[in-house]
């Protein structure tokens, strides 16, 4: 079974790439940002929860972010998986391993879309134009930078100690263009 990170600092472009991945290949998907944004939407008192954090640009909690994947991985042992925005912490990636570990499902892989930072900028505006994205505005924007740069650059480190990483260009061509590359990446892991 296959277990893939889509990896990238916000706005790579790991939503769109995920959503012809899955036309292409059938994976069980999780995107832990739309989960958060589904429960935001309705209101749960996770939502409520998360939404504070979200709008200040802060991740949230680890525990609430591995019980959920655990659940899916759970729900879904069966297929190929595709995580989106997770892990997005050293800790939440060894967390991952232990979880595959304990359903045998062997190792996680991590796909990296490397975008520059301003070019990452301009995309986040432009999607809070075209989306009407709360959370997409420059000083957000800028401290989900932060916190990325903090926290979640590490666990690239994490996955190159392990021989688990593979970087592509996400930056140059069209979203198509991009997606070749990826599903070359996959279809040879």
């Amino acid at each position: 079974m296959r277990n893939i990170i889509l990896f990238g600092a916000p706005g790579a472009g790991k939503g769109t790439q995920s959503a012809i991945i899955r036309e292409k290949f059938d994976f069980a998907y999780i995107s832990t940002g739309e989960i958060l944004r589904e429960e935001i939407k309705n209101g749960t008192e996770l939502g409520k929860q998360a939404e504070v954090l979200i709008n200040k640009g802060e991740l949230v909690s680890d525990e609430i972010i591995i019980g959920m994947i655990q659940s899916f991985i759970e729900a879904n042992n069966n297929k190929d998986l595709l995580l989106d925005g997770f892990p997005r912490t050293v800790k939440q990636a060894e967390s991952l391993d232990k979880i595959l570990s304990s359903f045998n499902r062997g190792e996680a892989k991590v796909i990296e879309l490397e975008v520059d930072k301003d070019v990452l900028m301009q995309r986040l505006l432009n999607r809070a134009k075209i989306e009407g994205r709360k959370d997409d505005n420059e000083q957000t924007i800028k401290e989900r930078f932060n916190q990325y740069d903090k926290k979640t650059a590490a666990v690239a480190d994490y996955y190159k100690q392990k021989n688990s990483y593979i970087s592509i260009d996400g930056q140059h061509g069209t979203p198509a263009e991009i997606s070749v590359k990826l599903i070359t990446v996959i279809e040879n892991l």
